[in-house]
C-alpha cells in the first residue's frame, strides 16, 4: 500500500509540460479578399465554440479581443489592427477526451496586410505530465473547414483534406512538378495502388485519413497503376513507389537524389493490421515533426504569445497617452510582465524540446553506425567466405551506356560497397564527358578492388593504380580538398584520372573520392569533370 500511495503522491505532483505537436502557415484562398478573412475566422469560432463547453461571447463574433472561461477550457482572442494591417487570433484549451490530465490547445492566427492575400498560422500543442508521450499526429479540424470554404495554399500548391487522385497524364505532370519544386517545403505521400485491386482508388493506407490528419504539413497522392511505371520513367526505379508501396517525397527531390533520402515503405511490409497502423503513424508523426524543423517562430508561423504581448504593449501604451490613473496603468504592466514570463516558460520549454531530441537522434545516428560496421564487417567476412570457395570475385553486371542510368546502377549494384555523395549526383546529371560506360566502370573498380585495398590496409598500394588503358589510380596532390559528409569534414585526397593532362570536359575524366573506414564504404565526393581548385 506504501508503494501504491507514493507513486500515488509523485504523479500527482509530477510538473506538467507543454509539449508543441506541429505547426503551419499557409495562405487563405489565392488573392486578396476581405470577405475571405472573415469567413476564415467564422470557421475557427465555430470550430472552438463546439468545444469550449458553452456559447462564445458576442465580442468573439465581433472578432473583438476577449477572454472565456470555463472548466479546463480556456479561450482566448486577440486582435490587433493597424493603419495596413488586421491581424487577429485565437487560444483555445480542450481537454483530452480519453487521457485524464492531458490538454490540447489550439493556436490560430488570421492576419491580413492590405493588398496580400491572408494568412494563416496554426499550432497544436499538448499539456501533459505524463512522462513518456505517445500520440498520433492529427492536423486540427478548422484547417479542414477553412480549406473547404476558403482553400489554404503553401508554396503555392493548394493543400487539400482529400488525397490527389493521380489518374490522368495532366494530374502525372502536376505531381512531378511538385516533387522537383525547389520552393517546396512540405513532405509528399505518394499511395501506389497494389497491381491487382477492383478499386483503382484503392491504397494498403487509408489515404483519406492520411490527407485529413497532414492537411497542412504533407500532401498524400493516391498513384494508379497504369501511371507507377511512367513516374518511374521520369525519376528512376529507386525512386519510385509502385505495387502498392507508399514513398515519402522529402523538399529538395530531383532525379539525382540519393534515394534512402526518400522513405520507401514496400507493400510486402503492409501485409499485417499491425504493419499499417505503424506505417500510418509514423507518416503522420514525421509529418508533425518535420512541421516543427522547417518552419522556425516568428513571423511564419506567428505565435499567439507574440500577438498577445504586442497587444498588451498597445494597451499600456494607450493607456500612458490618455493619463489613466496609475492602478490601472500598473495593472496593465502586472498583465504584460506576467505574459513575458510565460513567453519566457514556453521558450524554455521548446529549448528543453529541441535539446532532447538532439540527444535522441544522436543516439539513433550511433546505434545506427554500430549497425552499419557490424553488418559491413559481416558482409566482408562472407565474401572472403566465397572468394575461398572459388566463388566469381569480378561483379557480372551490364554496365550503363548512357549518363541518365548511372545513378540507379550505383544505387542498384554498388550500395554498401560504394557511395555518391549530392554533388558527384549532381554531376553526371548531364555532363559533358562522353562515354558513361567508361566512368562505370571505374566506380566499379573502386567498389571492387579499390574497396578490398582499403580493407586490408593497402591504399598506398593503390597509387598510379592503372585501371583500364589510359586510365589510372592517383593521389590528388595540389587538388586535395576538405568535404563535409554525414556531418564530419573529410579530406579527398583520392582520384581516378585519364591520361594526357587534356581539360576538354568531354574528354576529361576526374573521379575524385576518399575512403570513410566507419561505413568502410568508397565515397566519391565529385564527377566527372576537373574540379576548379585553388591549384587550377
Amino acid at each position: 500500500m506504501e508503494d501504491v500511495l507514493n507513486k500515488t503522491i509523485i504523479n500527482s505532483t509530477r510538473s506538467i509540460k507543454e509539449h508543441e505537436v506541429l505547426r503551419f502557415s499557409a495562405t487563405i484562398g489565392d488573392a486578396p479578399n476581405e470577405t475571405t478573412v472573415d469567413i476564415a475566422r467564422k470557421e475557427v469560432l465555430r470550430w472552438t465554440e463546439r468545444r469550449c463547453g458553452g456559447e462564445l461571447p458576442v465580442s468573439a463574433w465581433n472578432f473583438e479581443s476577449f477572454e472565456y472561461f470555463t472548466g479546463g477550457r480556456t479561450s482566448v482572442g486577440v486582435r490587433i489592427e493597424g493603419e495596413s494591417s488586421d491581424i487577429w487570433g485565437i487560444r483555445a484549451d480542450d481537454p483530452d477526451k480519453n487521457i485524464a490530465g492531458r490538454t490540447w490547445t489550439t493556436e490560430a492566427i488570421v492576419g491580413a496586410k492590405n493588398g496580400e492575400v491572408a494568412k494563416l498560422s496554426l499550432r497544436l500543442l499538448v499539456s501533459t505530465a505524463e512522462p513518456d508521450l505517445n500520440i498520433t499526429a492529427h492536423t486540427p479540424g478548422l484547417a479542414q473547414q477553412i480549406s473547404d470554404k476558403c482553400g489554404l495554399f503553401i508554396d503555392r500548391w493548394r493543400m487539400s483534406p482529400k488525397p490527389w487522385v493521380i489518374d490522368s497524364e495532366s494530374s502525372l505532370n502536376n505531381l512531378v512538378e511538385m516533387l522537383f519544386d525547389e520552393n517546396r517545403t512540405f513532405p509528399v505521400f505518394v499511395l501506389s495502388v497494389p497491381d491487382v485491386t477492383s478499386d483503382a482508388n484503392r491504397t494498403i493506407i487509408n489515404s483519406e485519413a492520411l490527407a485529413k490528419a497532414t492537411l497542412g504539413i504533407g500532401r498524400a497522392a493516391i498513384l494508379h497503376s497504369n501511371y507507377t511505371w511512367k513516374l518511374t520513367n521520369i525519376v528512376g526505379k529507386s525512386r519510385s513507389v509502385f505495387g502498392g508501396a507508399v514513398r515519402v517525397y522529402m523538399p529538395k527531390f530531383s532525379i539525382n537524389s540519393d534515394p534512402f533520402d526518400h522513405k520507401l515503405f514496400l507493400a510486402e511490409h503492409l501485409r499485417t493490421e499491425d504493419g499499417i497502423t505503424d506505417c500510418s503513424k509514423w507518416l503522420r508523426n514525421f509529418a508533425a515533426t518535420e512541421s516543427l524543423k522547417k518552419k522556425g517562430l516568428g513571423n511564419d508561423p506567428l505565435k499567439f504569445s507574440t500577438l498577445r504581448d504586442a497587444s498588451l504593449k498597445t494597451k499600456q501604451e494607450r493607456l500612458a497617452l490618455d493619463g489613466a490613473a496609475d492602478s490601472a496603468q500598473l495593472s496593465a504592466a502586472n498583465e504584460r510582465i506576467a505574459a513575458l514570463e510565460k513567453n519566457i516558460d514556453e521558450e524554455i520549454a521548446t529549448q528543453e524540446y529541441f535539446a532532447k531530441e538532439h540527444a535522441a537522434a544522436e543516439a539513433r545516428a550511433e546505434d545506427a553506425e554500430r549497425l552499419l560496421i557490424a553488418s559491413n564487417q559481416r558482409i566482408q567476412f562472407l565474401v572472403e567466405k566465397l572468394q575461398e570457395k572459388g566463388a566469381a570475385q569480378e561483379d557480372e553486371t551490364e554496365l550503363p551506356s548512357d549518363w541518365s542510368e548511372l545513378n540507379d546502377w550505383v544505387d542498384a549494384n554498388l550500395t554498401g560497397r560504394l557511395v555518391l555523395s549530392p554533388s558527384a549526383r549532381r554531376g553526371i546529371r548531364s555532363p559533358k564527358f562522353r562515354d558513361a560506360s567508361q566512368a562505370a566502370r571505374c566506380l566499379l573498380w573502386l567498389a571492387s578492388h579499390c574497396r578490398d585495398s582499403h580493407i586490408n590496409g593497402g591504399d598506398g598500394s593503390l597509387r598510379e593504380h592503372p585501371i583500364e588503358d589510359g586510365i589510372r589510380n592517383a593521389h590528388c596532390g595540389g587538388d586535395r580538398y576538405e568535404t563535409k559528409w554525414q556531418g564530419r569534414t573529410c579530406t579527398v585526397n583520392w582520384h581516378v584520372k585519364n591520361g594526357g593532362d587534356t581539360r576538354d570536359p568531354e574528354r576529361c575524366l576526374r573521379i575524385y573520392y576518399f575512403w570513410d573506414p566507419a561505413t568502410s564504404q568508397v565515397v566519391v565526393s565529385d564527377m566527372p569533370a576537373h574540379r576548379r581548385t585553388g591549384a587550377t
